[in-house]
């Protein structure tokens, strides 16, 4: 092969694995996105649990010199 053809093989190839990678990441969103929060698409409770307060720490941090 003469770099032309193999320049233009791997540019093609490259192209093709960029779209279908695209295409896989665009439809994991649509599909994520696709019911607004709160409804569930398979009727699977969840189970959530609500943060009291601050995460982590019981009050804010303070800076002292």
């Amino acid at each position: 092969m003469n770099a032309f053809t193999s320049t233009l093989v791997r540019d093609v190839t490259c192209a093709a694995a960029s779209t279908v990678i695209t295409l896989a990441l665009g439809m994991s969103f649509v599909t994520a996105t696709a019911e607004p929060y709160g409804a569930h698409a398979h009727g699977t409770p969840i189970a959530l649990q609500i943060q009291q307060g601050w995460f982590g720490q019981p009050e804010p941090a303070v800076l002292v010199d």
